[in-house]
Order: structure tokens, then C-alpha cells, then sequence
């Protein structure tokens, strides 16, 4: 099992690195709204996994691969929520633009300040992560090729999420003091709305990415 283990942290560790829209999200979030927001949105994208690594666990991962209407509903919702995500940030963007510019604008959480900022953005980490049938793809197809013979199925996927889990809280603090510390050094409104517009069209091309996978799957 430790074995396993090692080997399947090393192959994660690869995936979870590679540039995504989770990660953009947290790079989004961080940098236009502070760490702490870009922290909270990571916490909801955790959540999502482990709600994926549970229902793998328990064989409801299945239904994606197994039921095309499945699959397709959630990735249409997905696909969706994304594009809602890339127009609320081009939204944004348009009307800081219209607004005089200070000298230097702090950054404050997703829709506002304070603890309500916060659970905003973390409920956009947990309704990126939930809505894309791809995690939930992920778990299922790469989780049972590391679990050892004879081992039980339930412990060792919950064994392999946690290890997800804790590489992608690492990952996206790392990513999200970074972002953060760029913004805090530009502190530019001007950037940050840069910042916006680019993770608006970055969304609306994950949306577009999400909704071609329909074309892949067969039933």
C-alpha cells in the first residue's frame, strides 16, 4: 500500500500542478480579491474533492462513465456555471473601468468584505469543482489503477484522496501567496481589471472546452 501510495502521489502531484481551471480560479480569486478570498476559494475546491473521492469510494463516480445522460447533464450545468463565471467577471471589469481609478486599491473578498466574501468565494470553488464531470472522471478512472490487490477498494481510495487533498491545499497555497503578493506590489486597479477580463475569456473557454467533450464520450 505504501508503495502505491508514493506512486500515485508522484502521477497527482504532475496533474495537480498542470495549469487548470481550479488553479485559475484560485490565481483569479487571489489576485483581484486577496489571499484570504483566494484561500476560501481553495477550501471549496477541497471540498468539491473530497465529495468526488467519497462518491468514488461508494461507486457513484460510475454513473459518469457509465450513463451518457448523466455525464451530459452535469456537463452542460458545468459548462454553465462557467460561462456565468467568466460574465460576472468581464461584468466586473466593465464597471471598475467606469469608476475613477484610486492611486491604490485594496483588494476585498468576492462580493464584498468580511466573512460573506469569503463563503462567496468559496462557494465558487465548490460549484467549479462539483459542476465539472471531469474531477469526478479523474477520481474514478485514475484512483482504482494505483489501489493494490486484494486491498479494499473504499479505504484506499479515501487513503488516495487525502493525499490529492493535501498536495492541492499545498499547490494552491503556494499559488495563491504568490498571486497575491503580485497584486499587493502592482496594486494597479488597472491590472487587477486586466485580471478580470482575461479569467472572463479563460472561463468562457473552459466553458466551450467542457461542452465539446460531449462529442467524446460515447454511450
Amino acid at each position: 500500500m505504501f508503495t502505491s501510495a508514493l506512486a500515485f502521489a508522484g502521477v497527482a502531484a504532475l496533474i495537480n500542478v498542470t495549469p487548470g481551471l481550479d488553479t485559475l480560479l484560485v490565481l483569479r480569486t487571489s489576485v483581484s480579491h486577496g489571499r484570504q478570498a483566494g484561500l476560501a476559494a481553495s477550501l471549496g475546491i477541497l471540498a468539491g474533492c473530497l465529495v468526488w473521492g467519497f462518491a468514488t469510494a461508494v461507486g457513484l463516480t460510475a454513473l459518469l462513465t457509465a450513463s451518457r445522460v448523466a455525464y451530459d447533464m452535469l456537463r452542460v450545468a458545468g459548462a454553465a456555471y462557467l460561462v456565468w463565471l467568466g460574465a460576472s467577471a468581464l461584468w466586473r471589469s466593465r464597471r471598475a473601468a467606469a469608476e475613477p481609478e484610486p492611486e491604490a486599491a485594496e483588494p476585498g473578498p468576492v462580493g464584498g468584505s468580511g466573512p460573506r466574501g469569503w463563503w462567496a468565494a468559496f462557494r465558487a470553488g465548490v460549484g467549479t469543482n462539483l459542476l465539472n464531470p471531469k474531477a469526478g472522471v479523474f477520481y474514478m478512472s485514475l484512483i482504482p489503477q494505483f489501489t493494490p490487490h486484494g486491498a479494499s477498494v473504499f479505504t484506499s481510495t479515501l487513503v488516495f484522496t487525502a493525499i490529492d487533498i493535501v498536495e492541492l491545499a499545498l499547490w494552491y497555497w503556494v499559488v495563491s501567496g504568490a498571486a497575491s503578493a503580485l497584486s499587493e506590489r502592482i496594486r494597479r486597479p488597472a491590472f487587477r481589471r486586466r485580471m478580470e477580463q482575461v479569467s472572463g475569456v479563460a472561463f468562457f473557454g473552459f466553458a466551450a472546452n467542457l461542452l465539446a467533450e460531449g462529442g467524446r464520450k460515447t454511450a
